[in-house]
Order: C-alpha cells, then sequence, then structure tokens
C-alpha cells in the first residue's frame, strides 16, 4: 500500500516494517559474524550505490569500533572502497566483474562475504557470491524487496520485507549497527 510522502508516513511504514521482520534471522546472520571474528576468517561486503555506502560503513564501524572495544583484530574488507581496482575491472573486463575478480585475490575458503542488495538481482554481487560458494567460502545476503536471487543462492540470509529501496536501506544499515553493538557489546543509551 502506498501514500504520499509525509514524514510521519515515512516513520509509520518504518514501525509498519519492523513488524515484518525475521529477527531471528538478524541474530543468527549476527552469530555467523561473530564466529568468523572469533576464528581469524576475513568478512568481505560489496553492494551499489547505497548499497556500496552501506557495506563500506558495515567494515567502517565493525574494523574500528571491535578493535577500540576489545584490542583484537577484525579482518574486514568492503570491495566498494578501490576506486582504481573498480574500474579496472569495469573497463579491462566487465563490469559484472567488479567484485568477483577482486576476490580471486583475497576470498578464501570459510571466509565470509556479504552481499547487500535491495533487489538482490544485480549481476556483479550475484556472480560475487556465485563466486565464493565456488571455493566453499560462507555467503550471506542482506536484501530488500522479493530478495531475488541472492535469497536463493546465499547461504545465510536477512530479508527486508519491502519494495521501497529507501526503507530498505534504511534497515540494512541498522543491521550493520546491531552487528557493531553485538560484536563490541555496547549498550544502547536513551
Amino acid at each position: 500500500m502506498s501514500s504520499q510522502f509525509t514524514i510521519s508516513n515515512y516513520f509509520n511504514a518504518h514501525t509498519d516494517l519492523f513488524s515484518k521482520l525475521d529477527y531471528n534471522s538478524i541474530e543468527k546472520c549476527t552469530q555467523v559474524i561473530i564466529d568468523k571474528i572469533n576464528t581469524s576468517q576475513k568478512i568481505i561486503t560489496c553492494g551499489n550505490g547505497g548499497s556500496a555506502h552501506n557495506a563500506s560503513h558495515y567494515i567502517t564501524d565493525w574494523n574500528k569500533m571491535y578493535t577500540i572495544s576489545t584490542g583484537k583484530k577484525l579482518n574486514g574488507f568492503s570491495l566498494c572502497d578501490n576506486v582504481g581496482l573498480i574500474t579496472a575491472y569495469a573497463n579491462d573486463t566487465d563490469y559484472q566483474n567488479i567484485f568477483a575478480g577482486q576476490l580471486q585475490s583475497i576470498l578464501s575458503k570459510k571466509d565470509l562475504l556479504i552481499s547487500i542488495s535491495g533487489s538482490g538481482n544485480s549481476k556483479n554481487v550475484v556472480n560475487a557470491t556465485n563466486y565464493a560458494n565456488s571455493i566453499g567460502a560462507d555467503t550471506m545476503a542482506i536484501v530488500g524487496y522479493d530478495g531475488g536471487e541472492l535469497k536463493k543462492i546465499s547461504d545465510y540470509v536477512f530479508h527486508v520485507p519491502s519494495f521501497d529501496m529507501q526503507l530498505c536501506e534504511d534497515i540494512h544499515l541498522m543491521f550493520g549497527h546491531m552487528v557493531m553493538k553485538s560484536i563490541c557489546k555496547i549498550k544502547i543509551y536513551k
């Protein structure tokens, strides 16, 4: 159901969407990330557009805050942060290979790839996930809409059941913040 944009309607849409989220999937995905940190595996993120920023934001928060709060390392990397590599793969091979190509250099078996996508159908994140699956890495999809192809091919999924991209991106960012608070054992202050 759609309605005209108002600030109140935007917040009400979030409230409605919160009641539709699978909180167990958030907890399961968070635990997978914790397990990867505890075994010193790499955690690698990717996405396009706003999801690229979320992919970078996850790694920024997780790397910085985990090290500050625990004194330990977190091996987190975003495939969205090296413009030279992205444009080299796009120019020299194909834009659909910008993430899978990078993974060939850094991803190992049992590492974790987190692909973020509103639709779940972006070919470059699907290709990255297929590559990660092919070498025995674990895959996680943070998706919206109906989940798309990523929901079908990923080992772990957090799905925001909305076809509003901005609502999906908002909640995807919240997922990153919830993971950060979980791995750092940070309290919520009112």
